[in-house]
């Protein structure tokens, strides 16, 4: 039952981003929705993607070519089906977002597309050049307030899935302005809260994005998968005081160039796409430079670039760059790798389902196999857009959970990540999150070592937050950072090999010519493997 009277809704959304608005409009066909959001309205990772949304509608690409494209870049572990639903999908849904108002960038009435690295094909939509994400937002958002069966609950975090009988029946939320813990209960429940970026000390995520949705569905018994995966983006702005402002890779698509301290370029020494490698290869080549030499950030520089091209491209890069001094047009702009993106996430089928009866989960919380172990450029707001009406769909059918991945008889990867330490260190709120990013970006990061794996997962077993009741916004945030990071930590020391963004500097191959194996967590399970 609902607290204080509130209307029970059909289906519960956790989240506003792409994929829980998309969601959303699908399910107001079928009943009453309520779209619990951690802050303001349109406040999601998709606010801030200054890339765009790939899609094969351009005279010269084939939905076959983005299928290929995208299993390249996953590197082995992408799901076949989950890309083909992707890649088939998604211009039908970029059709309906310009039906309902989306506007993007044009070359006279034609849309203009883009490309980016490692796409055969021009395939990538923007709107206003650079504010792709916040623009589709908008449209979703006006969309949706515009339906009489959904309605909206801003600053709700949620903090626990209520359970009955084995399944996900409604939330309990921490009300922002009342400091009241409350349920709602609901047929069905959707995460759509984004990312984990937060738990890492460099990051270009917003603070909402502290992995929320993925610690709740693993303390309610979902299972997880591919948690090693985090995806590492090569050049987030490095000025003291500013936050990790991303700068997107087709500044170097458009003839950017890295050079470290001393003014030399360095990516043609490590790939031979230079500056168009992709992300896990720029990222690991600056961090090398930056140990090399000694400093805390390598330069992009854009200063050879047509300066009006530049500020009519990217019009709120160069505005966001101006609010620190930096003129994009002449100055060189330090930067430095940052946490950027998850593969991993609630484990999911093709239509949204977790293991968890009732629960469903779409976008980046979701590990729905679209990405494999390296999500590829702009292949993420539109698998926000797919599988959030694919989710909506299955909830609104009936769609029963996914089956879970069973655990070998013995396995080989253990403590479980919620294994108790003999002794922990007892912490505040604020002290416990710091920690965690610390370890998890020092010894978890862009590079890792079997060494430093074993030394984040003891620290991070050691670490107990301090009980506080009731719960405090922060209190909930570090809860929850305490069990992403130890599951980042345990799923990457298992694995013993260097796949995707992935890498271990002890382990610096990938398993060849082997059935590529995802990894699976669950509350009940330690870290184990399967296809």
């Amino acid at each position: 039952m609902s607290a204080r009277g509130e209307a029970t809704p059909d289906f519960l959304v956790l989240g506003a981003g792409i994929a829980g608005l998309r969601a959303a409009l699908a399910l107001a066909r079928s009943g009453r929705v309520l779209v619990l959001t951690k802050g303001a309205l349109s406040e999601s990772n998709a606010e801030y993607v200054q890339g765009g949304i790939a899609a094969a509608l351009g005279d010269d690409d084939k939905v076959a070519l983005h299928f290929q494209d995208t299993l390249r870049a996953g590197d082995g572990l992408c799901r076949e089906e989950a890309v083909k639903v992707l890649v088939e999908e998604g211009p039908q849904q970029i059709e309906q977002l310009m039906a309902w108002g989306m506007k993007f960038d044009r070359n006279g009435p034609s849309l203009a597309h883009a490309r980016e690295g490692a796409h055969s094909r021009s395939r990538i939509l923007h709107a206003h050049g650079d504010s792709t994400g916040a623009e589709i937002v908008r449209v979703l958002l006006a969309k949706a307030q515009q339906e009489k069966n959904i309605r909206f609950h801003p600053h709700a975090l949620a903090v626990d899935l209520l359970l009955r009988g084995g399944r996900a029946e409604g939330v309990s939320y921490l009300g922002r302005e009342s400091g009241e813990v409350r349920t709602i209960e609901a047929k069905a429940l959707l995460l759509a809260t984004g990312g984990l970026g937060r738990v890492y000390k460099e990051t270009t995520n917003p603070a909402a994005a502290s992995g929320d949705g993925v610690a709740m569905a693993y303390r309610a018994g979902a299972q997880l998968s591919d948690l090693e995966f985090v995806q590492f983006h090569p050049t987030a702005m490095c000025v003291k005081s500013a936050p990790r402002f991303l700068l997107p890779e087709v500044l170097r698509s458009e003839g950017g160039f890295l050079r470290d301290i001393m003014l030399e370029r360095f990516m043609p020494r490590h790939h031979e796409a230079a500056e168009l490698a992709p992300r896990d290869v720029v990222a690991r080549a600056i961090i090398m430079e930056m140990r090399r030499t000694r400093s805390e950030f390598v330069y992009l520089d854009l200063t050879h670039l047509d300066e009006a091209h530049l500020k009519k491209r990217f019009p709120a890069i160069y505005e966001t760059c101006l609010r620190y001094n930096l003129d994009i047009t002449a100055d060189l702009i330090p930067v430095r790798p940052a946490a950027h993106y998850a593969m991993g996430g609630a484990s999911t089928d093709i239509h949204g389902a977790t293991t968890l009866p009732g629960l469903f989960a779409a976008g980046e919380v979701a590990a729905s196999g679209v990405h494999g172990a390296n999500r590829w450029a702009s292949n993420s707001l539109l698998e926000g857009l797919v599988f959030g009406a694919r989710a909506a769909e299955a909830i609104a059918s009936g769609h029963s959970a996914a089956v879970a991945k069973t655990a070998p008889e013995r396995p080989s990867h253990a403590p479980s990540p919620t294994a108790a330490g003999d002794t922990k260190s007892c912490c505040p709120p604020e002290a416990l999150i710091e920690q965690v990013r610390a370890i998890l970006w020092n010894q978890v990061g862009i590079i890792r070592t079997g060494a430093g794996l074993l030394e984040a997962v003891t620290r991070l077993e050691s670490l107990k937050l301090r009980e506080q009741v009731p719960p405090d916004a922060c209190a909930i945030e570090a809860r929850n950072a305490l069990i992403i990071g130890r599951i980042i930590a345990h799923s990457a020391l298992a694995r013993k090999e260097s796949c995707g963004a992935h890498y271990r500097s002890d382990f610096p191959l990938k398993r060849e010519g082997q059935t590529p194996l995802h990894s699976y967590v669950s509350k009940d399970t330690p870290v184990f493997f399967s296809p």
